[in-house]
């Protein structure tokens, strides 16, 4: 017997927290009607009628434009608001996850707008993959027929309802259809949920506000050093460090919650192994080994973008481009030169990528208290400018003569002084999807000047620097944090025709 498909009509509200509910309510409505068909078919039911659940939704409808407030003493975000007149609307999912995001939104919509929010079912199929639970694989008990069967009954992950045009800014509203209120659909957001949990080796629940990149693994060895020593303090900011597996440790004097015991070690580490240092409330460190080259870095920033974080750092060894240059010294991009190439379609060469003043100074600012450093002497150490990322990882080998152009005439042009794989990557990302984000490298050799990575070398230079280097990371973060969010989501990121949440 086929039970009749979830619906909830809309409904208007004036009150975030009731808006919300309703949200989860809608959710776990349509999330119980999908779980619990995959079970009956599992079991092997026989299905005649489709399957179908569909996402919340909300929706913003105001007749007048936006104006700035004109107290200069009010906090003027650069979201939680629509620039004009119009009907505004979003899928949405993981209201449990996104709580306090979500309440936030739609806290500011009230406010800014004065007009109240519509919540209801949407038209947009939840795909069955995504109602399973984060421990739940019911589909590996099928057998291959009834696998293939699946797309006659239930609803399967549709790549058209989870593309990137909003973020790209390349997205057209049909005549009569509402314009987007985030950047990514629900479906779109599932895709990258389970995505991370796949490259991470964490669920996406674990992953902090504020983030680290790396593209070495002696980086995660101190990050797990460090986590496992604020463990061990009683009063430590920390309340948990999470490792690959979901395994977590909780702080010292706290007791373990639920969820913990599922957490195992996986017998070899993901692709992309993640780390977190927990806060209470989110606010704590994730650090992420994203490996060498750009594939990757912006494969990883493709899928923890959603989960909206305040800040992103790369933290990585690069080579120093200039004679004046020493091993160990620091780099501290204001610029990029993109010839990694793997955001040519979603981001034109043409368009700029910003340094972000307040990431500047944070990170400046942490060289100096960390090395103890100021004046002409940090000047020494840390060099501000260009950084280039390439997609070829024997640059050096490339033709030097009889070409048009060679690698080191264009970063001469280009007044890089220091080249890596993904830093450009890992910017660029954070532009396109407005999330701040900044750049500390350490140079590890000098190819253009004869200073190869040689064994002995490498591995002073590592002992020597990367507890330095990531202590300077984590500083920065506590600095943007103190600072709070509103500080660093900057209008600099953010178009003249711009969703409203953050």
């Amino acid at each position: 017997m086929q039970r009749p498909t979830p619906f909830i009509a809309p409904e208007v509200f004036d009150d975030a927290d009731t808006a919300l509910e309703r949200v989860q309510a809608i959710y776990e409505q349509s999330l119980k009607h999908l779980r619990d068909a995959m079970r009956r078919y599992v079991a092997g039911e026989h299905m005649v009628d489709k399957i179908r659940a569909c996402y919340p939704f909300v929706r913003l409808q105001t007749t007048t434009d936006w104006v700035p407030p004109q107290n200069l003493d009010e906090e003027w975000l650069s979201f939680g608001f629509v620039a004009t007149a119009g009907r505004y609307e979003t899928t949405l999912t993981r209201p449990d996850l996104f709580a306090v995001y979500l309440r936030q939104q739609f806290a500011l919509l009230l406010a800014n707008h004065g007009v109240a929010l519509e919540v209801g079912t949407s038209q947009l199929p939840m795909p069955v993959h995504f109602s399973f639970d984060d421990n739940e694989h019911i589909e590996g008990e099928l057998s291959p027929e009834r696998r293939a069967q699946m797309r006659e009954v239930f609803d399967l992950p549709d790549l058209t309802a989870m593309d990137d045009g909003i973020a790209n800014g390349t997205y057209q509203v049909a005549p009569g259809q509402a314009a987007p209120l985030s950047l990514f659909t629900a479906p779109r957001i599932d895709y990258s949920l389970h995505r991370l949990r796949h490259y991470s080796g964490t669920h996406p629940v674990h992953f902090q506000n504020y983030v680290l990149f790396t593209n070495y693994q002696f980086y995660i060895d101190e990050f797990i050093a460090l986590g496992r020593t604020e463990m061990a303090k009683a009063d430590s900011p920390y309340v948990a460090f999470v490792e690959p597996g979901n395994v977590v440790t909780r702080r010292v004097g706290l007791s373990a919650e639920a969820g913990d015991a599922v957490g195992t070690p996986p017998p070899r580490l993901p692709q992309m192994p993640g780390y977190h240092l927990v806060r209470a409330d989110r606010c704590g460190i994730t650090m992420v080994n994203i490996g060498v080259g750009p594939a990757n870095a912006k494969t990883i920033t493709d899928h923890i973008a959603v989960l909206r974080p305040h800040t992103w750092l790369m933290l990585g060894h690069c080579a120093g481009l200039r004679t004046t240059q020493q091993l160990g010294d620091y780099v501290l991009a204001h610029a990029y030169v993109r010839e990694d190439h793997v955001l040519d379609e979603e981001l034109p060469l043409w368009v700029p990528i910003p340094a972000l003043a307040e990431i500047q100074v944070a990170l400046e600012s942490a060289v100096s208290e960390v090395t103890g450093c100021q004046g002409p002497e940090l000047k020494r150490l840390m060099r501000t400018g260009t950084v280039a990322s390439t997609d070829n990882r024997n640059w050096e080998l490339l033709p030097t003569s009889h070409v048009a152009s060679t690698p080191q005439q264009r970063f001469s042009q280009s007044r890089a002084v220091a080249l890596d794989m993904e830093s450009a990557t890992i910017a660029a990302n954070g532009f396109r999807f407005r999330v701040p984000y900044g750049t500390l490298l350490c140079v590890s050799d000098k190819p253009l000047h004869g200073e190869i990575k040689l064994p002995g070398m490498a591995n002073h230079f590592y002992r020597e620097r990367v507890s330095q280097h990531l202590q300077i990371g984590i500083r920065a973060l506590e600095k943007l944090r103190a600072a709070g969010p509103a500080q660093l989501h900057s209008r600099k990121l953010r178009s003249f025709a711009e969703v409203a949440f953050q």
